[in-house]
């Protein structure tokens, strides 16, 4: 394409609040109205640019879904700042680390989560070796029923003082999560099978799962594990310890 016919294109995005560049989206104020001479010549410089070469709308688009991405990532945060104080409280039994840390991490993770499994190692040996750290868990079944059933176990048991026993224990297993299973796990860390199987189906139990999914809402959450540094950063997926570290530091820095 010649440079004044990609001059004429720029000036065309422009127009349409778009750049003529795919790698950078932005959203200028397109004008408020044109005549219809004006509106010709956008059509038709379009026109053209995409016949002479018709990757610029592929680019085009792609440069719209990640600037639609960043949004949702940037509201996303926003939420953070404004329910900071929702977002990083918890029952007292899903806090761990330093209650009175410098810095809170929000851990959203479902039990069945191949890859929530894998951060456990990560995060145990992160929270030993940074003893300013605070760490806050939303369970949140999301990915089936067999979540639910988990998710449900797992708050019953806190009710007999058991949550991260049982957390722990449904974590590890193997075993496709029945509520026979659930038994044999409850009893053979020291809890009442007959109460948590009742108390699975509490009012209590149903509000935190509740209020656990409205936060994840919030923030949009696209899958799990999701970590949320802070108010500086919400990064999704099985992160490194070295990812980690760098986040916190961030974190503390932005604080």
């Amino acid at each position: 394409m010649t440079r004044p016919t990609r001059a004429r294109l720029a000036g065309a995005f422009l127009a349409l609040g778009l750049t003529a560049s795919a790698s950078v989206p932005a959203f200028a104020d397109p004008a408020s109205s044109f005549t219809p001479q004006q509106r010709a010549e956008i059509v038709s410089i379009l026109h053209q640019a995409l016949k002479d070469d018709p990757t610029i709308l592929s680019d085009a688009i792609v440069a719209l879904r990640q600037g639609a991405q960043q949004k949702a990532s940037d509201d996303a945060l926003s939420h953070v700042k404004s329910d900071r104080e929702r977002l990083q409280k918890g029952p007292d039994y899903t806090v761990r680390g330093n209650p009175n840390g410098d810095l809170t991490i929000v851990e959203f993770l479902d039990p069945r989560c191949g890859y929530c499994r894998s951060m456990v190692p990560v995060v145990d040996a992160l929270l030993k070796a940074d003893p300013k750290l605070r760490l806050v868990e939303k369970i949140v079944p999301v990915l089936s029923e067999k979540s639910v059933l988990d998710t449900q176990a797992i708050f019953a048991a806190a009710l007999q003082g058991g949550y991260e026993k049982m957390k722990r224990a449904l974590m590890q297993d193997t075993a496709p999560p029945t509520l026979d299973r659930i038994r044999q796990l409850a009893t053979a860390n020291g809890m009442s099978a007959d109460k948590l199987v009742s108390d699975m189906h509490a009012s209590s139990v149903a509000a935190q799962i509740n209020e656990n999914l409205a936060e994840a809402r919030l923030i949009g959450l696209d899958g799990t594990p999701t970590f949320v540094f802070g108010t500086s950063a919400i990064i999704p997926g099985a992160v490194s310890a070295e990812e980690m570290r760098a986040q916190i530091k961030n974190a503390r820095a932005a604080h």
